[in-house]
């Protein structure tokens, strides 16, 4: 019988919750799309997925879970090649995939715990993910992402810090993973903080190497947090914020928190604290209304914030969001104003990239052997190590946008 093979799109946090299913599979004959809903896009990527993983796997189950799966269940279990569809909630507990249900979907709002879900390993990757956050309480205007993970709710600090340990006997780096992974705690006992959380991890984990976070909420960094971020060494020096656009009349119809010269302020404060920090950002192009007044600000963002790692979005409607119901901007101004978002964040990281060239980087070694990503991370080429294995190498070129060691 063929192992099962489970395809995960979109976010750290899917590829976390793709480990715990294909560790429930065991030996089944099944094939799994964990799909994303973030775009329009990325539904049709899932699509794309399904038919694809369809023609590999002909005679094998093939079921759709995850976001896009969430939020729109019948028009998976319309498709042909689909056999079952299997909600978020559902996706990590051992009974929906012995269940004979073919839609096995709840309504995702009424989910009030989460779970560390515990993977049987990440064998298969360099960096171990722990999810401790998920779902979000927020309603920007243009996400469909909370009808996808349901409300913000966190894992028990004990819990996670068990799973850490454990994972950091044989991983060198964990990867914190959430939706939205800075409102950590509200919804726990004693209100903990996710500075308290990465605290008590690296207190208690004295055997962990590396620590790394995923996307953060600017505003919601607090000075516990920035502490950690700009002064303590486990703590890889790499921030990625979710800051969304660069001009205050976009943000504020994004319905978003934080103000231009707030996302202008932390960057260069994380900077000054720790001046070896790489800053990444998500950033779409094209929001409704956006004039090209409002999209240069976002335009200059880039460099004023310095974003390094930049992940560009061209602005895409998701039905039922109220962006959607705001005036579109052109479908080609939209495209075009990504490719210029590209174009300046490649500038940008070029020039960080060259900067790094004579400098010594500590690498985790990611298969096949010959690549890794630094502390800041920055892709690295390298002599063939280990995998799993940190290597102090010393940069002496950059090619095709990565770092030669």
């Amino acid at each position: 019988m063929s192992s099962p093979h489970v395809i995960s799109l979109g976010c750290r946090l899917n590829l976390a919750e793709s480990e715990t299913i294909r560790a429930l599979l065991t030996d089944r004959d099944t094939v799994v799309i964990n799909s994303c809903a973030v775009t329009n896009e990325a539904v049709k990527q899932t699509r794309q997925a399904i038919r694809r993983a369809r023609r590999e796997r002909p005679g094998a189950e093939l079921v759709v879970t995850g976001c896009a799966a969430q939020i729109d269940p019948q028009a998976f279990a319309a498709m042909p090649e689909v056999d079952r569809v299997i909600g978020n909630a559902e996706k990590l507990d051992g009974k929906a995939w012995a269940a004979p249900e073919p839609v096995l979907v709840q309504d995702i709002m009424a989910v009030r715990e989460t779970a560390p879900h515990l993977a049987a390993s990440f064998s298969t990757h360099a960096r171990a993910f722990v999810e401790v956050q998920n779902g979000c309480d927020h309603r920007c205007t243009f996400c469909a992402i909370p009808y996808g993970r349901g409300n913000s709710r966190s894992v028990p600090a004990g819990a996670v810090i068990d799973r850490v340990a454990q994972l950091a006997e044989s991983h060198a780096e964990v990867v914190l993973t959430g939706v939205d992974l800075t409102s950590y705690g509200p919804d726990l006992p004693g209100t903990p903080s996710l500075g308290q959380l990465v605290e008590r991890i690296l207190t208690h984990v004295p055997g962990l190497q590396r620590l790394r976070l995923s996307s953060l909420d600017g505003i919601e960094v607090d000075d516990r947090l920035f502490a950690l971020l700009t002064g303590e060494p486990r703590l890889m020096p790499h921030v990625h914020l979710s800051l969304q656009a660069g001009d205050d009349m976009i943000l504020k119809r994004m319905k978003r928190r934080h103000s231009r010269a707030q996302s202008v302020a932390l960057a260069e404060q994380l900077r000054a604290a720790r001046p070896d920090i790489a800053i990444g950002a998500d950033l779409i192009a094209g929001f409704p209304t956006e004039t090209e007044e409002m999209f240069e600000n976002t335009l200059a963002l880039v460099a004023e914030c310095d974003i390094v790692h930049a992940h560009i979005f061209p602005y895409s409607p998701r039905a039922g969001t109220p962006a959607a119901r705001m005036p579109l901007v052109e479908p080609e101004v939209v495209k075009a104003r990504a490719a210029r978002l590209r174009a300046e964040a490649a500038r940008v990281r070029d020039n960080w990239l060259q900067s790094l060239v004579g400098s010594t980087q500590q690498v985790l070694v990611e298969r096949p052997g010959e690549r890794g990503h630094a502390g800041n991370f920055a892709e690295v080429r390298l002599a063939p190590h280990e995998v799993g294995e940190i290597v102090s190498v010393k940069i002496v070129d950059v090619r095709d946008g990565k770092l030669i060691a």
